[in-house]
């Protein structure tokens, strides 16, 4: 299956935007057919589907509630029972806010972990299901972040449920491995994207000095990787969580030994 594969037809949710929209497009260029996702933003969506077309690729858009645990599986099998299959799956929907431990309520705790957690597990649940059963072999790309490896202040919620995502991927990888499916992450740092108040372009002139690179990333250096991972290049790569950060997971204990007040330590009140 290695040797033969050759994916036609990929589903990226939550590209209607940023990293979302970025990697429909850059399958599309890469010669798939792409089932595109939106939860609020149809407009969104339905401008990454024209950016497909134009690539003279099929585009099928539906509405995706990665929390409708029930009925997020039943849109995975639509798109690809209307796109003819399931050769590439893009787990990109999640988020969460943030606040301290000590006040986050269950409620808002559960809700977080639902969307990055739960919801990831049952969109690639089906995605694989659909993979195993065609017996062509397949892709799947977790989007996580770099808080798969390392905490943040005031976000709790957020940073267990991607170290959770990245621990499944990672069981994921073992068990699907004989049926010729390959499973890994992808951990974005700070990349210019409407969920950060930035459009692409904004990352050539935001200095970060934190940064090695000294910027946020661009979409496109994230989609790039995707489409490295889902492409038939890649066929011995399994169970990695590629950190794409600008070098800034390189930087804590130079950061640390660097900070001058305690500001940090109320970072997500």
């Amino acid at each position: 299956m290695t040797d033969t594969f050759t994916p036609r037809y990929a589903i990226v949710t939550a590209s209607d935007s940023g990293i979302g929209a970025a990697t429909a497009i850059a399958l599309a260029e890469a010669g798939m057919d792409v089932g595109i996702t939106w939860h609020s933003d149809e407009e969104g969506a339905n401008e990454t589907a024209d950016a497909v077309r134009a690539r003279g690729q099929r585009a099928v858009v539906a509405q995706f509630d990665a929390t409708d645990l029930e009925g997020a599986p039943t849109v995975i099998d639509a798109l690809a029972d209307e796109l003819g299959g399931v050769d590439v799956f893009v787990n990109n929907a999640g988020g969460g806010t943030g606040g301290p431990f000590l006040d986050i309520e269950l409620e808002e705790w559960r809700k977080i972990v639902s969307l990055n957690l739960d919801g990831a597990f049952v969109g690639m649940q089906a995605a694989a299901r659909r993979m195993v059963s065609a017996g062509r072999g397949g892709r799947i790309i977790a989007i996580t972040s770099v808080h798969e490896h390392q905490p943040r202040v005031g976000s709790s919620a957020y940073v267990a449920s991607k170290h959770g995502l990245g621990g499944l991927v990672k069981t994921m990888a073992l068990e699907l491995g004989q049926h010729g499916i390959t499973v890994n992450s992808l951990g974005p740092g700070e990349i210019a994207t409407p969920i950060n108040d930035m459009d692409a372009e904004d990352a050539a002139t935001t200095h970060r000095a934190g940064v090695p690179l000294g910027r946020p990333g661009e979409p496109d250096e994230i989609s790039a990787v995707a489409a490295f991972l889902a492409s038939p290049a890649a066929s011995y790569v399994t169970g990695a969580s590629w950190v794409i950060d600008g070098g800034m997971l390189q930087m804590g204990p130079q950061a640390g030994s660097h900070l001058t007040s305690n500001e940090w330590r109320s970072a997500g009140d």
